[in-house]
Order: C-alpha cells, then sequence, then structure tokens
C-alpha cells in the first residue's frame, strides 16, 4: 500500500477524521509520556484543496461533538502587528528595508516565546476545545520557525492534541532523528518530539 501521504486528499481526509474523531486520540492515550504534537504534513502545491479540506473536516468534526480551535498564523501575525499599530509602518517602509532587516525586525516583533505563543496561549484559554490546529506554516517563513514554535508551546499547548499542517516533508533518518523540509526543499534538521498523523492507527 502507498504512504499516506501519497494518497488523494479525500483518503487522507478520511483518515484524519477516524483519528481525530476516536477516543484513543482525544484522550491522548498510548503516547508514552510523549506531547500530544502531531504533525499533518501535506505536498505544498495541494496548499488551497487542503484548505478547503480543513474546513470540510473541522465541519465533519463538529457534527461528531469534537470541537477545534484553528489558529492561522498568518492572519495571526497581521492582527499582532496590527494591534501594535506596526503593519502600516512596515508597508509604508518596506522599500528602505533590506531583506535581513525587514527579517530581524518581524523576528523581533513577532518574537515565539515573547509574544506569539503567550496570544496563541491567550486564545486556548478563552475557547473549550478538542483539538490545536496550527495552519499557515508556509506563509510565515521565515520569520517564525516550526521547530522553534513547537518548543515554545510544549509549556502551554500539553492537555490536548495538537496538530500543526505542514507544507512539505515530516522524516526520521535510521537513528531515529525527525526532520521537517519545508516545501519539501528545506530541511530542518531540529528534532521534533512530534508524531506524524497519517501513521496514527486507531
Amino acid at each position: 500500500m502507498k504512504n499516506l501521504y501519497d494518497q488523494n486528499i479525500a483518503t487522507r481526509s478520511e483518515h484524519l477524521f477516524k483519528v481525530m474523531s476516536s477516543q484513543q486520540f482525544l484522550q491522548m492515550q498510548g503516547l508514552n509520556n510523549e506531547i500530544p504534537f502531531f504533525i499533518f504534513p501535506f505536498k505544498p502545491q495541494e496548499q488551497n484543496d487542503i484548505e478547503k479540506m480543513g474546513r470540510a473536516l473541522i465541519k465533519k468534526l463538529e457534527l461528531k461533538g469534537v470541537r477545534t480551535l484553528k489558529v492561522n498564523l498568518y492572519d495571526l501575525s497581521l492582527e499582532m502587528l496590527k494591534r501594535r499599530k506596526i503593519l502600516d509602518q512596515i508597508i509604508r517602509e518596506e522599500e528602505t528595508y533590506s531583506k535581513r532587516e525587514l527579517l530581524d525586525d518581524l523576528e523581533g516583533i513577532l518574537d515565539t516565546s515573547k509574544y506569539l505563543v503567550p496570544e496563541i496561549a491567550r486564545r486556548m484559554s478563552e475557547r473549550v476545545f478538542d483539538i490545536l490546529f496550527i495552519t499557515g506554516v508556509g506563509e510565515v517563513f521565515p520569520y517564525i520557525r516550526s521547530h522553534n514554535l513547537l518548543n515554545n508551546l510544549q509549556s502551554v499547548a500539553k492537555d490536548q492534541p495538537l496538530v500543526l499542517w505542514f507544507p512539505g516533508e515530516y522524516t526520521f533518518t535510521p537513528e531515529g532523528r525527525s526532520s521537517l523540509k519545508l516545501f519539501s526543499c528545506l530541511p530542518d534538521n531540529a528534532y521534533y518530539r512530534a508524531f506524524n498523523i497519517l501513521d496514527y492507527q486507531v
């Protein structure tokens, strides 16, 4: 049988629904004391279709009584920049920035540990949910990095399953090391304490 990563979107959607609606997944059973973080890798060229599938999956899960909280990192970044009255300034002065200067500014303004994760934690505290979806990963690269985000979320998002929707590949070396390859071409050798949800069986 082909790897689920290579199956059509409908097949993967059925798998996700089966897993996410199961008590085994929702109650975080069988994780051997690991943090309940999961990666859903998909081909970058599927981005638009995956977004449609995600919206349909959320509705289907709701009908099953499974509540989701979706945090889109790109939308969240824009909201944070607007709230701090910085977005208009960045747009207005963008031509005067070098790429390095713009990246440094965004990394500071949207610092993962100081600002981004506390904002996600605030949203989590305002909603009752069973699964946390983190999306928009590709849109916020390189000023928000997946490994840094996941590492910082460990302290605030461990009571419900978290699923990171990732445009790329999630692979493991023979030694058991994990690596996310954004857009299937940008390898990241950081270690991830997360499960590939396409491999999860119920």
